[in-house]
């Protein structure tokens, strides 16, 4: 049996990487210096339709309200970067936004629903602390839940805040997913790193929707990563033109980050690109009925947007995309819409519409 939190710690740690994870930290359950700033986002209805984070409200920022007992909250970071990715990757990456009739689908999406993998991982951590120190009241979570992820993450040394809200690090950038465990048990906090932003606004400036709009301040109503997979209901229409061929979340803040030239891959086939979902034509996705969208999201993060979601996004991408196009592209393009114009749901059949009403040149 482990006694004491200074020899546990470095245990976790190496656990932690045989199980995927890249860095571990601690951190404390008092929170309380985030509230002011998460009610004062939530008061101005940056949330947008996000509804169950007002619903929470503080208890975000509570860690032992969420789960009664709480002392310590175990973080983990894991790096998502696709195998075999190529150096200067952040350049291809914005070059598909120069082929408008190719779909964009966000990177972290293109493998494996990341909440499954972490989720199973952070359990099999607990397990082999359980088995360390014996039973303790515990809870795993990743990006779900009422937690300040970014928040703890920050606090307990995995990187610190960048100006577009992600948590960044010097050995990994922005590149890698988030997940906590919440123990019973008092653990020594890791210190927290330093902001290495310094006067960088290379993200604000890159914003498609200038969705950033001031440092460390985020407009989920204007994000295209929120309109594309949160959002339920119609785009507004003069966000539409500025999300050009993203049909499932954006990257750009993070390609253009100078410390995401340190991210790293990913040791997990899980995060893989699965085939099917990159260097795709728009008019191909947007044929697939809902059977086979289905089929080919199975276990992938997208699948919880819904088909329909899916229409609504592509039909949007196709919209973009027939403002660019040459006659004869843009007749394979309308052709691909007007074969949705009767489809069932009101908010693809607006969509479409709005699409063929985008003129070429």
């Amino acid at each position: 049996m482990v006694s004491s939190s200074s020899q546990l710690i470095p245990r976790i740690r190496q656990w932690a990487r045989e199980l995927g994870f890249s860095q571990i930290g601690v951190a404390g359950v008092d929170l309380s210096g985030a509230e002011p700033g998460l009610m004062q986002w939530l008061a101005r209805g940056f949330h947008g339709d996000m509804h169950y984070m007002a619903a929470h409200g503080t208890r975000r920022a509570r860690p032992a309200e969420l789960v009664p007992g709480t002392v310590s909250v175990i973080t983990a970071r894991m790096d998502y970067l696709p195998k075999g990715t190529p150096p200067g990757w952040q350049a291809i990456e914005f070059a598909r936004l120069e082929r408008p009739q190719e779909a964009i689908v966000s990177v972290y999406a293109r493998g494996r629903d990341y909440h499954k993998v972490l989720r199973a991982r952070l359990q099999k951590l607990s397990e082999r602390i359980a088995e360390a120190v014996g039973p303790f009241g515990h809870r795993v979570f990743t990006d779900s839940a009422p937690v300040l992820e970014a928040e703890l993450a920050s606090r307990s040394g995995q990187g610190w805040r960048g100006k577009h809200t992600l948590v960044l690090s010097r050995e990994a950038g922005s590149m890698f997913f988030l997940g906590e465990i919440y123990v019973d048990m008092p653990l020594e906090a890791t210190p927290a790193v330093s902001a290495h932003c310094g006067s960088c606004q290379a993200c604000m400036d890159v914003c498609p929707t200038q969705a950033i709009v001031a440092p460390h301040r985020v407009d989920a109503r204007r994000c295209i990563s929120y309109l594309t997979i949160e959002h339920a209901g119609s785009i507004d229409p003069l966000l539409r033109p500025l999300m050009g061929n993203r049909i499932y979340g954006c990257d750009d803040c993070q390609l253009v980050c100078p410390w995401n030239k340190f991210a790293q891959t990913s040791s997990l086939p899980d995060f893989d690109v699965r085939a099917g979902l990159v260097v795709q034509q728009l008019v191909q996705l947007f044929s697939w009925d809902e059977a086979t969208f289905l089929r080919m999201t199975e276990g992938s993060p997208i699948r919880r947007i819904g088909h329909e979601r899916w229409l609504r996004n592509i039909a949007v991408a196709l919209g973009n995309a027939l403002r660019a196009a040459n006659a004869q592209q843009a007749r394979e393009l309308r052709v691909a819409l007007e074969r949705r114009l009767d489809h069932h749901s009101d908010l693809v059949r607006e969509h479409v519409q709005w699409a063929l009403a985008q003129q070429p040149g």
